[in-house]
């Protein structure tokens, strides 16, 4: 039968080789609180590790993506994205509210629901994704889980320009959006767009609109590109060593 940490490693599309780390992660101090014999330990030390390790990945990835841009709107652009906000939309959407271990009391008083309980579990999630599996795992989850939705954080990123200097800058190919579905009722319309560069097709996006799966098409075609220059960087590195 399939426990409830099975579902959630099902939603990650990660299996964690200590299954106490994910539990961790999840259990809140109430809980800790109530559970003394059990010598159960809460999420705080993992949430502190999972913020830093996020805005190591979102840093690269702003870096990369926007070689143009002064340090101070980096600067602003990242808190935006790792703010407490943009943090409860990112779990909401992969219904991390459903596992959260809590205290009766806190239960009680809705902290099940509570924005920065749960902007506290995400970055825990991350921390014990990192000691999990490192970097690069956490590296991808960001770039499946985080960067193609900040639309939907309202994050003011404008990933379709990104893209395109990125490629006049840099990769010297072309680059072409192309809507290959049109889905949904007309009050629902719904549209699939990919982006391919070159020959190569480097990201699809779903939106309500042209504009809006374009733009997630471009952030998860800059999210492969930012991945893919992660993986040669790792690589450049054994080699010297």
């Amino acid at each position: 039968m399939q426990t409830k940490w099975d579902q959630l490693q099902d939603i990650v599309d990660f299996r964690f080789t200590d299954l106490n780390l994910l539990k961790q992660a999840f259990t809140h101090a109430s809980y800790r609180n109530e559970h003394r014999k059990a010598h159960v330990e809460d999420n705080e030390r993992l949430e502190f590790l999972g913020d830093a390790v996020l805005e190591l990945i979102i840093s690269d990835f702003l870096y990369h993506t926007y070689p143009r841009l002064p340090e101070g709107e980096l600067t602003r652009m990242r808190a935006a994205i790792v703010c407490e906000p943009s943090l409860v939309v990112f779990a909401r959407r992969l219904s991390f509210e459903q596992f959260i271990r809590l205290g009766r009391g806190e239960e009680r008083s809705g902290g099940r629901s509570r924005p920065a309980l749960l902007a506290d579990v995400f970055e825990a999630f991350l921390g014990a994704l990192y000691i999990d599996q490192g970097i690069e795992a956490v590296r991808k989850f960001v770039h499946t889980h985080v960067i193609p939705h900040l639309a939907d954080a309202r994050v003011g990123v404008d990933y379709k320009t990104a893209l395109q200097e990125l490629v006049q800058q840099r990769l010297c190919t072309s680059l072409r959006y192309t809507i290959v579905e049109e889905r949904g009722p007309a009050h629902a319309r719904e549209f699939v767009v990919q982006v391919e560069l070159g020959d190569e097709v480097r990201g699809v996006g779903i939106g309500r609109s042209k504009k809006e799966a374009e733009q997630q098409a471009a952030a998860k075609a800059l999210a492969a590109l930012a991945e893919l220059n992660s993986g040669e960087q790792m690589t450049g590195v054994s080699q010297a060593d």
